[in-house]
């Protein structure tokens, strides 16, 4: 989960460039850690181009892949309607910008100014100065109440035009879509040009002979410098790996074009990838059908490490229990992973005060996030805040490990389309520590847990169910244990499996690039 940094290795034959692409800070995802790494470790020259946290760009190693973070500069993140002066729709408003901000602290400030001179009037018992004082405070007192007018009718105005749910709105939206198809996204969306902007010029010096595009906003951005690499005459391969179903997923923005445009831009720019992967079956079938692919996708599961090196295997794994402040004998649920709403976690904290004694973990990329906030405060509602823990992420070599303290494996997740399709990294992480599961019925992961009985299946939202499915659990745990004694349940689900299948669409897609060459001196996990 953590990134991992260590000197550049000596120069080295290679079997071609792969330039890999993530609209994030690479800090956290495992699954493109991975990638990198394994494919460097292949044979492959790789570059992995993530979104720098900073306005900084930063640079480092994760084995024998470059690693850099560019600086996105976002000012198109406001689309240009936000930038209008208000005209007819509030004419009252302030144009955008710090101007009503301005005008409130301006305003503020020469009452103060007045209020100083009126005591001092008065310790002066000047009965002239105080009466001189009355015309500017009450033109004041008036200024103040139409500036606060007017600032709140700019509060207001730009609240629309971000909601944009006006029937003027609606219209707009409409028409773009009407007139310009899948390419509207640049009117819904222009934010989308922002990445583009940042990585383009780079991905075009590098001159890779393949990008692996991750996921759906940098589809565009490869697609982009694949076509400016034809161009120049230069053959340019593209991968796009697909992590989740975009029609099906709770928008990462509440805006309502941004989804609109996410979907738009990815049918725009799909049919540009020479070849496509996905973290499941039923969704390669998914993108089948949407998308026209002549080809089904390859699946990648992002699994486990297996093996890892001897410097990972070096490096002490933190205990989970004592982070927590617990005992060997104390009953511990974890969730570990991406935390939202729709994630589910607060059915953990609502669920304590009828699971006496046992205590809930979430490890989660950013602790004080505002989610993980209002968690804390229902924790402390209701009482248990003694019994929940928010822990950082650990590097993924020591994910299952670090996991592998806890008696249960929780995951929570609510009904949405793209939660039902898949096993997410979770899973595979929570089956190699050998927990034992508590999943929420969503399709694919509850109907894998009831086959192989690794734990139980609960409804979701169902704060009742819950406990019951908790309590099967801490009632005989090595029930379900026991399952991951069977022959081969794990086999398929490591990483080293996966790196292979990826490679092997690599090798394809690249012409004359050799085979695999063999990975370093590894140590395999316990």
């Amino acid at each position: 989960m953590a990134i991992e940094s260590s000197a550049a290795g000596p120069e080295r034959s290679s079997r071609g460039k792969i330039v890999m692409l993530v609209d994030n800070g690479v800090n956290g995802d495992s699954r493109v850690q991975k990638e990198a790494r394994s494919a460097a470790e292949a044979g492959w020259d790789v570059v992995l181009l993530g979104k720098s946290p900073t306005k900084k760009n930063q640079r480092w190693q994760l084995g024998e892949a470059q690693v850099r973070l560019l600086h996105v500069p976002t000012p198109m993140h406001r689309r240009r309607h936000e930038y209008r002066r208000p005209g007819l729709r509030s004419p009252l408003a302030y144009p955008p910008g710090p101007l009503a901000e301005y005008r409130k602290q301006r305003v503020k400030a020469w009452r103060a100014e007045l209020n100083v001179r009126g005591v001092e009037a008065r310790r002066d018992k000047s009965a002239l100065g105080a009466a001189r004082l009355l015309p500017p405070r009450l033109l004041a007192k008036a200024l103040s109440k139409w500036v606060h007018l007017r600032a709140g009718r700019t509060e207001a105005l730009a609240q629309r035009r971000k909601n944009m749910d006006s029937p003027l709105d609606r219209f707009t939206t409409a028409f773009w879509l009407r007139t310009m198809g899948d390419r509207a996204w640049r009117r819904l969306d222009p934010a989308l040009w922002d990445f583009e902007l940042a990585y383009g010029k780079v991905i075009d010096r590098l001159e890779p002979d393949l990008i692996h595009a991750n996921d759906f906003r940098m589809l565009g951005v490869a697609a982009r410098a694949k076509l400016r690499a034809e161009a120049k005459g230069r053959s340019v391969k593209l991968l796009w790996d697909v992590h989740e179903f975009l029609p099906g997923i709770k928008p990462w923005s509440p805006h309502p074009r941004w989804h609109i445009a996410q979907c738009g831009h990815e049918r725009e720019y799909a049919k540009y990838a020479d070849a496509v992967t996905t973290v499941s079956s039923t969704l390669a079938e998914m993108l089948v059908e949407r998308h026209g692919l002549k080809a089904l996708p390859k699946v990648v599961l992002n699994a486990p490490d297996a093996e890892i090196s001897p410097e990972q295997a070096a490096e002490p794994v933190p205990d989970l229990r004592e982070l927590c402040g617990i005992g060997p004998d104390v009953p511990l649920a974890v969730y570990s992973g991406a935390a939202a709403p729709q994630r589910g976690l607060d059915i953990m904290v609502e669920a304590l005060p009828q699971l006496p004694g046992t205590h809930v973990a979430f490890v989660v990329l950013r602790t004080n996030s505002a989610y993980m906030q209002e968690l804390r405060e229902r924790a402390a509602e209701l009482g248990v805040s003694e019994r929940l823990h928010i822990l950082p992420y650990v590097p993924h070599y020591q994910v299952v490990p670090f996991l592998s303290a806890a008696n249960v494996g929780v995951i929570p997740i609510h009904h949405w389309p793209n939660h039902e399709i898949a096993l997410i990294t979770k899973f595979f992480e929570y089956s190699h520590a050998r927990l034992p599961f508590v999943v929420s019925d969503v399709r694919t992961m509850g109907e894998m847990v009831a086959r192989t009985g690794q734990g139980e299946v609960f409804t979701a939202e169902d704060v009742s169910d819950y406990v019951r499915a908790v309590k099967s659990v801490l009632a005989d745990p090595a029930k379900y244990r026991a399952v991951y004694e069977n022959q081969g349940l794990l086999e398929n689900w490591t990483w080293e499996a996966q790196a292979e299948v990826l490679d092997g669409v690599y090798s394809a897609l690249v012409e004359g690039s050799r085979t695999r060459m063999g990975r370093s001196d590894t140590q395999v996990m316990a």
